[in-house]
């Protein structure tokens, strides 16, 4: 029984996890408003969310990726729509809302406040399970690994589902980092056209979703 991973699969994996949160989409534009409005910890708490699900999808896959994948290609379209609706209305919810700056207080101790980002990670999570091409796209990276390095034993898939979380977590990191130390720079005016932005942008993500099932 093999106890020892190839340790190959570390880099390859966090490598994987950042490429697979990197690209604009839902997710990314949400940590940014999150970020923005709330601080490191509101664009983190999104995050969280986000890798949870990319971790989850990936144990999945390591699992079987032929059975698993299949299945979601034949429930795409219940899949699809579910996630197109959901986009839509945290979309229009965003939109509408006030602006909410945080205080930095709360961004460094507040526990009510931590509550109320925690309540971003479900939301973030649901996103990206439902989003079917996320999903097909990180089983056919997974499914592809293998032509870079050896991943045989359930170390070394538990190992990968690990390392691609990793990646995620340092992207959705680095992210949230970076827009809270320039949120201060946004006025309240600048913070509610983005809020603005951000809504339409979850909306025609979720449009696309519907719509693609639709036409």
């Amino acid at each position: 029984m093999q106890l020892v991973p190839n340790l190959l699969i570390i880099p390859v994996g966090i490598v994987i996890g950042i490429l697979v949160s990197a690209p604009v989409g839902p997710v990314n534009v949400l940590c940014i408003q999150r970020a923005i409005e709330r601080g490191f910890f509101g664009g983190l708490a999104a995050g969280l969310g986000a890798m949870l699900g990319d971790g989850l999808i990936a144990l999945f896959a390591s699992l079987g990726v032929g059975a698993i994948s299949g299945a979601i290609e034949y429930h795409r379209q219940a899949i699809q729509i579910v996630g197109g609706l959901a986009l839509v209305a945290f979309g229009i919810k965003l939109y509408v809302a006030p602006v909410a700056v945080e205080s930095v207080r709360s961004e460094t101790g507040d526990t009510a406040s931590l509550r109320d980002y925690a309540w971003d990670i479900p939301k973030t999570f649901f996103l990206t399970i439902t989003n079917p091409g996320a999903v097909l796209g990180l089983f056919a990276i997974f499914g592809g690994v293998s032509t870079f390095v050896e991943v045989h034993s359930h170390v070394d898939a538990l190992t990968m589902v690990a390392s691609i979380m990793g990646g995620s977590f340092v992207w959705w990191l680095g992210l949230s980092h970076l827009i809270g130390r320039l949120r201060h720079r946004f006025s309240t005016a600048h913070l509610a056209n983005t809020n603005r932005i951000a809504g339409v942008l979850l909306i025609g993500f979720g449009a696309l979703l519907i719509g693609e099932m639709i036409l």
